[in-house]
């Protein structure tokens, strides 16, 4: 039986933002193994996070932001189910690490969710995979083949929620935010932003 001691929990409550008793059970759940429990952790974390997508959110803010080249600002909206929760240090931490990931990831993110990038966008990129001279020589039903499958990447390339988070590539920024849900216990919903660009 592995002995895990306070410390242990603290620092996986540290990493994880999880609380102290999920923390414990995590770790005895994998025998002291930290980096199990965070995945452990995270895998909870999402099915709490699922069970509370439906419930409504009538609070939130809208946080702004200056990137550190003071070349790129951002004005993002998130909505939560209490002011409790949005005055919270989860809820800001939160803010900040959307609108950091907005400002600095490549590349930059032109909507919340893929079904919100606008079909005239996504039939431009079409059109212009179409014309590309290495589809040019290949049969219609390959080229709509590998065309149908760079649109899902470029489609899911620059949706806020599918991108792998900046600070964390092994999650998504959907993950992410689901594992404040499940810290803070209510619906997160990030509603919409604006990324501006110095001369663009």
């Amino acid at each position: 039986m592995t002995t895990i001691s306070a410390k242990d929990v603290a620092q996986l409550r540290s990493a994880s933002g999880a609380g102290m008793m999920d923390c414990k059970k995590a770790l005895v759940e994998t025998g002291g193994d930290a980096e199990r429990a965070i995945e452990l952790l995270r895998a909870k974390g999402l099915k709490t996070a699922d069970k509370k997508a439906e419930r409504s959110t009538g609070d939130g803010r809208v946080h702004s932001y200056i990137h550190h080249n003071q070349k790129v600002g951002v004005l993002l909206e998130v909505a939560c189910e209490t002011d409790f929760v949005a005055k919270g240090e989860a809820f800001e931490g939160l803010l900040n690490d959307l609108c950091m990931h907005i400002a600095a990831n490549q590349p930059s993110p032109i909507a919340v969710r893929p079904d919100e990038i606008s079909p005239e966008l996504v039939a431009e990129e079409k059109r212009q995979l179409l014309m590309s001279e290495e589809l040019a020589n290949k049969p219609e039903e390959i080229q709509e083949k590998i065309v149908g499958g760079r649109l899902d990447k470029f489609v899911q390339d620059r949706a806020l929620l599918s991108q792998p988070f900046v600070k964390d590539p092994n999650q998504s920024v959907e993950e992410m935010v689901k594992g404040v849900v499940a810290q803070v216990g209510e619906n997160i919903q990030v509603n919409r932003f604006v990324r501006f660009e110095l001369g663009s």
